[in-house]
């Protein structure tokens, strides 16, 4: 009888040990609806019996959440962002992972071509165009009032037809689509999206539009309890040639999504 019950109590602590072993990553919608995210995720865990737990969130909150010590990894897309936060001490290290780019969408009856992305959000502007923000200080977010900002228009917060919904990038692209109107959306989300028979890009390809993701490891003086060296395995691995070949070729309708550029 004590044999068996120490053989439980073993198998206890065995479960236990396992069910403790595990990091949290606040990452983008676009990693997350894309399904990147998980997908590469299982890998990792299936190499080294480590649980990784992914919360979505826009690249704002993402940072925020990391700043009060709630997740052990960040990967957004907000490069200033990323700097200040580990100017500010938050992170011990960031890596450049991967790009992909932007696009601006606007529905289908504009057949006009895009000479440059400042000038198109001043046609928005001065013509009125409806245009549905995400609001919720996302990567996405912060490039759209760049964009703004480059074209020498201030953020058009209370115009009428500027509709700020604090959503995340699947609910702002179909709104827009509902609505016919134009908005930022990054590629890879676009191409994952299936609601947007009334939309198309309009601008695309310009250097303004390049969007770039990094990976943090969060510092552990916020919170000794995350688990630092579990997370260190996972940054090394995501940014090893085997994440590489994943990250690559990872494609949704048959189209890549991301392109690793570590180095």
């Amino acid at each position: 009888m004590i044999r068996i019950f120490l053989i439980f109590i073993l198998i206890f602590l065995i479960k236990n040990a396992f069910a403790n072993k595990y990091i949290t990553i606040a990452s983008t919608t676009s990693t997350h609806d894309t399904g990147l995210l998980e997908y590469i995720n299982k890998k990792f865990e299936n190499k080294y019996q480590t649980k990784v737990r992914a919360l979505s969130l826009g690249t704002g909150q993402a940072i925020k959440v990391a700043m009060d010590g709630n997740v052990e990894i960040l990967l957004v897309h907000h490069k200033k962002s990323e700097l200040e936060f580990m100017n500010n001490g938050y992170g011990i290290l960031r890596h450049d992972l991967m790009y992909n780019d932007f696009v601006l969408i606007g529905p289908k009856k504009d057949k006009k071509t895009c000479s440059s992305i400042e000038n198109k959000m001043i046609e928005i502007k001065k013509s009125k165009l409806l245009f549905v923000s995400r609001g919720d200080e996302s990567g996405t977010h912060k490039k759209e009032k760049e964009l703004w900002e480059l074209s020498n228009i201030r953020v058009p917060f209370e115009e009428n037809w500027y509709l700020s919904v604090g959503q995340g990038m699947g609910s702002t692209l179909l709104i827009a689509n509902q609505k016919n109107a134009y908005t930022l959306s990054d590629r890879s989300t676009w191409i994952a999206f299936n609601k947007k028979e009334n939309l198309q890009i309009v601008c695309e390809n310009l250097p303004p539009l390049f969007n770039q993701y990094g990976i943090i490891l969060v510092s552990n003086k916020i919170n000794n309890n995350l688990n630092i060296e579990e997370a260190k395995k996972y940054i090394d691995w995501i940014t090893s040639d085997e994440a590489k070949k994943l990250i690559n070729n990872y494609r949704v309708n048959g189209k890549q999504l991301f392109f690793f550029n570590h180095n």
